[in-house]
């Protein structure tokens, strides 16, 4: 395998402590310099605040490393608009064989955890299938129909199509266990009202639900949705306003695909006047907390 380690992943791994895999897009893609930067370390901070190792993992020239270091992280984010690729399923051979910089979506992160023996990968919000365009469906879903990874996030980012989403989720076996919540949390908000297969109230309830699917040899993800910590959360009625703006514009401008997310995700934060964005870095932080009380409680049932 092409993965570059490091030492205090290997290590973690090597003597089965609990490790928590964290994507690169948000570095690249999703929040501006400093704030990536930030985010980021806070992310990992959290983490290990609750006795587990992070391991954020991205393409660096060629090279798929588990676990960047300080330096890296602030490499990756400083880099110019465009010499980073963002990096699902499909892209993974070609940023390795082309030695570019790649930063990891939902979909690669998945991958490389699965790769590497993680268990437990926590994000944001994952992709789905876009508003008015229901052919439009992230890899994210697909990878979580097939890659055994527990996923911790606060749901799918608001600006998709739900209920949509939920659906294709179905399809593909994918339970979404709410923790702490019986619907599915809206990203920005900590309920969109659609219920849930399953709610556990504590993250050893969760890591449970994960060893017995690990247990069957069941080979598809695990979505575990965290609502956004309360008093961070945006009015419900402020978040759509700004989505269905955001949205109509990216329309107008006639952006598609891969593009639309982060547009929709930029101007949502300009509309908002940065309610958004920390709403998001609110949540990103909590939910890598509770990906690493997941994980530690995982690896005392799975030593």
């Amino acid at each position: 395998m092409n993965l570059k380690l490091s030492a205090a992943v290997r290590d973690a791994l090597d003597a089965h402590h609990p490790v928590v895999a964290l994507e690169s897009t948000l570095i690249t893609h999703g929040l501006p310099y400093p704030v990536n930067v930030e985010t980021a370390l806070g992310m990992e901070a959290a983490i290990r605040e609750v006795g587990a190792i992070p391991a954020t993992i991205a393409v660096m020239q060629g090279e798929i490393t588990v676990g960047l270091s300080v330096d890296q992280i602030e490499h990756l984010a400083q880099r110019p608009a465009g010499t980073v690729r963002k990096c699902s399923r499909r892209d993974l051979g070609i940023a390795v064989a082309m030695q570019e910089y790649g930063a990891t979506t939902v979909a690669g992160t998945m991958i490389v955890a699965h790769m590497a023996g993680i268990a437990v990968f926590a994000t944001g919000g994952i992709g789905g299938v876009h508003r008015g365009h229901p052919f439009d469906v992230s890899a994210d879903l697909i990878e979580l129909g097939r890659t055994p990874v527990a996923v911790v996030c606060g749901g799918a980012k608001s600006i998709l199509d739900l209920p949509l989403t939920l659906e294709v989720l179905e399809t593909q076996g994918v339970p979404v266990i709410g923790l702490g919540t019986n619907t599915l949390p809206a990203f920005y908000t900590r309920s969109s009202g659609l219920p849930l297969d399953a709610c556990v109230d504590t993250p050893q309830q969760a890591a449970r639900i994960i060893a017995a699917a690990r247990g069957l040899g069941l080979t598809h993800g695990i979505l575990i949705a965290v609502p956004v910590p309360a008093g961070e959360e945006m009015p419900d009625e402020l978040a759509e306003a700004a989505i269905q703006q955001a949205t109509a514009e990216a329309e107008a401008q006639g952006i598609h695909g891969k593009a639309v997310t982060p547009f929709v995700l930029d101007r949502v934060a300009t509309i908002t006047e940065g309610v958004s964005r920390r709403a998001n870095t609110a949540l990103l932080v909590n939910n890598a907390r509770v990906g690493g009380q997941i994980a530690a409680a995982y690896s005392q049932l799975n030593p």
